[in-house]
């Protein structure tokens, strides 16, 4: 297992289409374990492959609260096979856009169909907080970030923040917060 460092907005692989994995290997199996020793490490509750620079359509999550032992659910391939009309609003963050949130609204509830670590197919019904990580991690691996679904105006301007500080080298500065539940991935 190792750290990966986390892709940072404005870097162009961020918006990449990731790859399907044709076969569950030892590869996949390493790959999920670095994730999710990054991701613990962020601190965050949900990490695409795509957030270090691996095009492989593969997710982790652990939604498990600080005093709770972990829960790590790993999703290969997700696809949202249903969604629901009514939507629920979230205030969400991400490890790629660090220390920005903005409440986003998605739908409720959704079925999403994926693989398992052993390569076995898997269908899981959502709502609530689960629900908003997966449609945003599932964003991930479409190229889609969650300032996709907030307005222009503030999108333009958490992007020129990003790409102004990326050329310092450094973070723009927001609002910080701990909360790794805010941190979906």
């Amino acid at each position: 297992m190792a750290k990966r460092d986390i892709l940072i907005i404005p870097d162009k692989r961020l918006r990449l289409k990731s790859d399907p994995v044709k076969t569950v290997d030892k590869s996949v199996r390493a790959l999920v374990d670095d994730m999710f020793e990054t991701m613990y490490a962020a601190p965050g509750i949900g990490l695409a492959a795509i957030q270090i620079g691996v095009a492989q359509r593969v997710v982790t999550m652990d939604l498990a609260k600080k005093d709770e032992p972990p829960e790590p659910l790993v999703f290969i391939n997700p696809e949202v096979v249903w969604s629901s009309d009514e939507k629920s609003i979230y205030d969400e963050g991400c490890l790629s856009i660090p220390e920005y949130y903005e409440e986003v609204a998605r739908p409720k509830a959704v079925k999403v169909k994926f693989l398992d670590l052993d390569g076995k197919p898997q269908e899981i019904e959502a709502d609530g907080l689960l629900a908003t990580c997966l449609q945003h991690e599932i964003d991930h691996t479409n190229g889609v970030l969650f300032i996709d679904h907030i307005s222009k105006l503030k999108r333009d301007m958490v992007m020129k923040k990003f790409k102004k500080a990326a050329k310092r080298g450094e973070y723009p500065a927001f609002e910080k917060d701990e909360e790794p539940s805010h941190h979906i991935g």
